[in-house]
């Protein structure tokens, strides 16, 4: 599968923004589907997961203000971000995982969040 991201930009600090991974196939049969970041001199770090009909789950530094929802019908997931903060500030990647068959990243999408 190859994976697309956008929604990525400028915002300020307490605001929004909606990200979006689209993806070249249907991904009813992807058993993960996550958001990834990486700020500048740091690890690439889990923000969000979600599995095909279970609960998702969140990095404690962004729950309860980032959502993770998955669109099979448009082959697309999104992370939505509210109060954004300063340490949000990183590039977005989409990942796709089938179990023992891939493990696909997409290229990434820069939020930066900035006064």
């Amino acid at each position: 599968v190859h994976l697309v991201e956008s929604g990525g930009g400028l915002v300020q600090p307490g605001g929004s923004l909606r990200l979006s991974c689209a993806a070249s196939e249907s991904i009813t049969t992807i058993n993960l589907m996550a958001w990834y970041r990486q700020a500048p001199g740091k690890q690439r770090e889990l923000v969000a997961v979600i599995g095909r009909g279970t609960s998702p789950h969140y990095a404690d530094s962004v729950k309860g203000r980032f959502t993770i929802a998955r669109d099979n019908a448009k082959n697309t997931v999104y992370l939505q971000m509210n109060s954004l903060k300063f340490e949000d500030t990183a590039v977005y990647y989409c990942n796709a995982v089938r179990v023992g068959v891939e493990n696909t990243w997409g290229q990434g999408t820069q939020v930066t969040v900035s006064s």
